[in-house]
């Protein structure tokens, strides 16, 4: 007799988003975005490949709000957190989260000072879009990709069961 899967059974939904303005043209591989999907898909997401949009407040809230209505419960954008003037990814998720969560982007910051004091320039933001996907921004870099994963994977699962109403176990 086969038993129905439990929730804890599937596999979260999970995608990647790529800001960048020079691999949107095709003018620089995606180093960052592919390592995000393939690491989340090691930690048991089910994860598309990574998106690839130009930098920009606009294009990164319409794209984040085109992966929450597709119905990711996590998506994890990659580059334009910095301070250079095209550095918008977090003016772009401002708009469409409904609550931060600023310990995972402090934890992001701080797990990053171990590979470069830069990583306290990171403006990433991370947060809840309701009903229920969390969006955390990472910086472009594939070395900060790598420690910011080890981070959400380690925190995702957790929020995502609270946010479908799970028990705080």
């Amino acid at each position: 007799m086969t038993r129905a899967p439990r929730l804890s059974d599937v596999p979260h939904v999970a995608r990647v988003l790529t800001v960048s303005d020079r691999s949107a043209a095709g003018l620089r591989e995606d180093r960052g975005g592919p390592l995000a999907v393939s690491l989340l898909r090691e930690a048991g997401f089910d994860c598309a490949d990574a998106v690839v949009v130009p930098d920009g407040a606009d294009n990164v809230e319409r794209a984040l709000r085109e992966l929450v209505a597709q119905g990711a419960g996590l998506v994890v954008t990659t580059g334009g957190t910095g301070i250079a003037p095209t550095d918008r990814t977090p003016e772009g998720t401002a708009r469409v989260l409904d609550r931060e969560l600023p310990g995972i982007a402090e934890e992001l910051r701080r797990r990053g000072l171990a590979d470069t004091p830069m990583a306290v320039l990171s403006r990433g933001l991370a947060g809840i879009v309701e009903p229920g996907t969390l969006v955390v921004n990472l910086p472009g870099s594939t070395r900060a990709v790598a420690s910011g994963i080890a981070v959400i994977s380690e925190l995702a699962p957790h929020v995502l069961d609270q946010l479908s109403g799970g028990d705080h176990a």
